[in-house]
């Protein structure tokens, strides 16, 4: 089975400001990203097996906004393949019970947060509500972690080095850091090292293969493979080009001195059960 942490479920352009759309033509070098989400299109390339955490995402600040009445109802259409998490913007009124609702009232499973399209860092303790909910009732919280397209969203609030000390203070929560943190790997990898329930996911990597070549080395070599989850940010990427692009990084230091990527280790990340580490199985 692969489980893909890591997709998104909006209604393009319907949930996006104009700059944002605008932007987003540079998220990936080579051409333009279409951000319409189709079920089927994601099922069309992904494996028959595969299991997949949803989220909209909420951030005023950058012009994303994705009510989590929209996420329950994608995933109500397909609750054997799909799981949902509610996603806030701690910036906006209502937070609080945006949290509660989505939880409690639409049944969606995890958190999502967006730090720096929202303006804020996630060990803000204007946050402690979330992170004291998210330990009582043993909610994983996925945050965008590394860079971005949008010219406003502040990059101070994106560092991985932020949840050390949420980490530190709320131990008990599981904290996936999205993007293995690019380009800030190393903090996003001595983060997940130092703490039992810190891991990081690989999701938007494999079109820039030499960077997620070393980046990979740099998780080889501090030894926290098992830290790393499979995901695929779709629409930006699909499951079975993320697969593909791992399973061919080594293709490229082939005729050279430079090390190998363990491919054992690879195949165990691509078929890693996340769900049973977050929580989720069942």
């Amino acid at each position: 089975m692969i489980i893909d942490v890591h997709s998104h479920a909006w209604h393009f352009p319907d949930h996006f400001g104009e700059d944002f759309v605008a932007e987003a033509r540079r998220a990936k070098a080579g051409g333009e990203v279409d951000l319409t989400v189709r079920y089927e299109d994601y099922r069309r390339q992904a494996p028959a097996e595969t299991r997949t955490i949803v989220f909209g995402g909420k951030a005023r600040l950058c012009g994303l906004w994705v009510d989590d009445a929209y996420v329950a109802e994608y995933v109500a259409a397909h609750p054997d393949t799909l799981i949902g998490f509610l996603s806030v913007d701690p910036t906006q009124a209502g937070w609080e019970r945006e949290l509660h609702v989505g939880h409690q009232e639409l049944g969606l499973r995890g958190i999502k947060l967006m730090p720096m399209y929202a303006g804020f860092r996630p060990d803000d303790t204007l946050l402690d509500p979330l992170w004291n909910y998210a330990t009582r009732h043993a909610l994983p919280v996925l945050l965008h972690t590394g860079t971005t397209f949008l010219s406003r969203a502040p990059l101070e609030y994106t560092l991985p080095r932020h949840l050390d000390r949420v980490a530190i203070r709320f131990p008990e929560v599981k904290i996936i850091m999205a993007h293995l943190g690019h380009p800030f790997e190393g903090e996003c990898v001595v983060v997940a090292r130092k703490h039992p329930n810190v891991y990081t996911d690989i999701s938007a990597l494999h079109y820039r293969p030499f960077q997620l070549y070393q980046s990979l080395m740099l998780v080889q070599e501090y030894g926290i493979w098992p830290k790393l989850l499979f995901g695929s940010d779709y629409p930006f990427t699909t499951v079975s080009a993320s697969i593909d692009g791992l399973r061919g990084l080594n293709r490229m230091v082939e005729g050279t001195a430079l090390p190998r990527l363990d491919e054992q280790a690879i195949e165990a990340l691509i078929h890693r059960d996340s769900l049973r580490i977050l929580g989720l199985a069942g």
